[in-house]
């Protein structure tokens, strides 16, 4: 057995219908959780496992094992997303003490989750005006991460701007809530376990702690000022650690080691050591995530398939008229888009492959032993076939339609989150980068400043992007574009970096990307 994969956790026959997906990536990856939720989930975790002194820590023998605790925080949630009549009472003719008590007695009738006794009465004393308190409300509602969509108010999230920032997922019925698995769906676990098996998690502490979104125990309430906005909304029972709950059973990421959590965390700290305040670093943060994980998504699927090349990315610089780059970016993300469900058939089939498989092929009870092997081996126990390859063929049948409700969706979603896909012009989706997109990857590939070509060929190597003529030789060779075609790409690339300010030509033959950040004189 490979060494570097770890044994499945030890429930999957009682809690899943089947596992196939979980075995491959990791339980789990889940489409709804876009990258912004992932890193939210991911915050919350490290700073529970901060305070009780095990930040980025997971023993040797205590693999897959992770426990955390999470704040429901429902005060501020019910404050900034459950809050509809906030506005029209400050707009009232009504004097100060009248604002706050028709207020409150709208919230004690309406709010969610919280039990046994509703009381709103502490923000009276920490606000000079209710007025005061509307603006700090319209302020932090206005950042929240997701906050314009229809997601109920249990599901909309406060911009992590300290510790006291971060909550969990949840489902409020009434009084009462539990944790929900359907945004916070383990995503952000998974993220925690590579990051803690990178190789560099005391530097990723260190530099998320500088940053203020976490913190330790007994600086957790005094970190930056808008962490302390939060504060002043929550009572001091839900800042408390005896209001936190536990989470479920834990995660499961199958690789004990991998380049990829070492490519993460390298990018992170990029990020990181540039000392930019929260709000610029962050969304950086969030798009190299989603970036990451969908390299370690294709990755994990090209390993399951035996192929050795890393995932491409053909990206079409945008042009004015439809390219023959336009019609490799499509080829490309819908090659990228099929590999995991190919992955899954893979998987399963491969064990027509092993002795017990052809032993069970031989025996006199085949039908039954070849049932009970797929049990074990993947955790099924359907089917209805009257043979073991029909057995086999339905097993997969229901894997691949499994895989395309959620897990199967998450190249095309993450991707679109990101930046790095578009369907912008045209009816088909294909690689095509925004500028958000194009700043991170100038932030983590160029040290100060780069030579144009030479940032190019670096995209390539880290990433697999391909934009100009040198590294889309394979294309040119098989004649499926010309040279032309994708010099045009880089041309367009380079007229957009500049625009950004990201990009100096000093000569006709002498272009350089510049990173703001890091400049250095030469």
């Amino acid at each position: 057995m490979n060494k570097n994969i770890l044994p499945h956790p030890q429930q999957i026959s009682e809690q899943f219908d089947m596992w196939v997906d979980e075995a491959i990536w990791g339980h789990r990856l889940y489409d709804e959780q876009t990258p912004w939720l992932t890193l939210l989930e991911f915050l919350g975790i490290l700073q529970s496992q901060i305070e009780i002194g095990k930040g980025f820590i997971e023993e040797e023998n205590q693999l897959n094992y992770l426990n955390y605790y999470y704040y429901p925080r429902l005060y501020l949630r019910n404050i900034l997303f459950n809050n509809p009549y906030l506005e029209a009472i400050s707009n009232e003719s009504l004097n100060d003490d009248d604002c706050w008590q028709k207020w409150e007695n709208h919230m004690i009738k309406s709010c969610g989750g919280i039990n046994p006794i509703v009381d709103f009465s502490y923000l009276r004393e920490r606000f000079s005006s209710f007025k005061d308190f509307v603006k700090i409300v319209h302020f932090l509602q206005t950042n929240a991460i997701e906050g314009d969509s229809n997601k109920r108010w249990t599901s909309k999230f406060v911009f992590p701007y300290g510790p006291d920032c971060l909550y969990s997922d949840l489902r409020v019925t009434g009084t009462n809530f539990s944790q929900d698995r359907r945004f916070f769906a383990r995503t952000g676990e998974l993220l925690y376990l590579m990051l803690c098996r990178s190789g560099k998690r005391e530097e990723l502490k260190t530099a998320l702690i500088n940053l203020g979104i976490v913190a330790e125990p007994d600086n957790k309430h005094q970190t930056s000022k808008w962490n302390r906005l939060v504060v002043m909304l929550q009572p001091e029972s839900e800042l408390k650690k005896d209001n936190a709950r536990k989470s479920g059973n834990p995660p499961y990421l199958p690789y004990k080691e991998l380049p990829e959590y070492t490519a993460l965390a390298e990018d992170w700290l990029t990020i990181l050591h540039y000392n930019l305040p929260d709000y610029d670093a962050i969304p950086h943060l969030v798009t190299l995530t989603g970036l990451h994980l969908i390299i370690y998504f294709l990755k994990r699927a090209k390993a399951i398939l035996e192929i050795t090349e890393s995932p491409q990315f053909v990206l079409e610089i945008v042009a004015p008229k439809k390219t023959v780059v336009r019609d490799l970016a499509s080829s490309s993300f819908l090659e990228n888009n099929n590999l995991p469900r190919q992955a899954v058939e893979n998987y399963i089939r491969s064990i027509t492959t092993t002795l017990e498989w052809e032993q069970c092929k031989t025996s006199p009870n085949s039908f039954d032993d070849t049932r009970q092997l797929l049990k074990e081996k993947f955790a099924w126990d359907g089917g209805n076939s009257s043979s073991s390859d029909e057995l086999l063929k339905q097993l997969c049948e229901q894997a691949i339609s499994r895989h395309k409700q959620h897990i199967g969706k998450c190249h095309s979603s993450w991707s679109k989150e990101i930046g790095l896909a578009s369907s912008r012009g045209s009816r088909r989706i294909r690689y095509a980068p925004t500028d958000s997109l194009l700043k991170t990857l100038v932030l983590c590939t160029v040290p100060h400043r780069l030579e144009f070509q030479n940032f190019l060929a670096k995209l390539a190597e880290k990433y697999g992007l391909i934009i100009g003529d040198r590294q889309a030789t394979k294309f040119i060779e098989t004649g499926e574009a010309d040279r032309e075609a994708f010099a045009s790409n880089a041309e367009r690339l380079e007229q957009r970096l500049a625009s950004l300010g990201l990009l100096k030509r000093l000569s006709d033959a002498c272009a350089y990307v510049q990173n703001p950040f890091a400049v250095k004189s030469v």
